[in-house]
């Protein structure tokens, strides 16, 4: 009989996958899964819907932020935003040509407030170089 007591679990291959994709997607580590939003958030979300063959995360990562610019969710449209430009798979000039398509089908208003969020976003980037 083989000893697996030192072999992970479905579970724990599933948990280091998840925490392994957030890394890359955002560029940070995750300390602490505590609860059960978190732990599905790592889990589900990361280690098997961000982590499915078919997309890359920076094409998942632009399907996302088109999203949340139609949904007018800034804060969550912010942080990736920010993850996207820290992370290479956005520059100035790509971040200001989604301003200017994504105006067109979400909407003026909602245009004018990726403006500002992008033109922040470079001028704190400019700064920490």
């Amino acid at each position: 009989m083989t000893d697996t007591s030192d072999q992970p679990t479905d579970q724990q291959e599933r948990r280091a996958r998840g925490l392994a994709m957030m890394k890359q997607v955002y560029g940070w580590d995750i300390t602490a899964v505590d609860g059960d939003f978190m732990e599905l958030t790592v889990d589900h979300l990361f280690g098997d819907i961000w982590s499915r063959d078919g997309f890359t995360v920076a094409e998942r990562r632009l399907l996302l932020i088109g999203l949340l610019m139609g949904a007018g969710l800034d804060d969550v449209l912010g942080l990736q935003l920010d993850a996207a430009t820290r992370l290479g798979e956005l520059d100035e000039h790509q971040l200001r040509d989604l301003v200017i398509f994504f105006s067109h089908y979400a909407g003026w208003p909602r245009g004018a407030k990726l403006n500002t969020t992008v033109e922040e976003l470079i001028a704190r980037t400019r700064r920490a170089q």
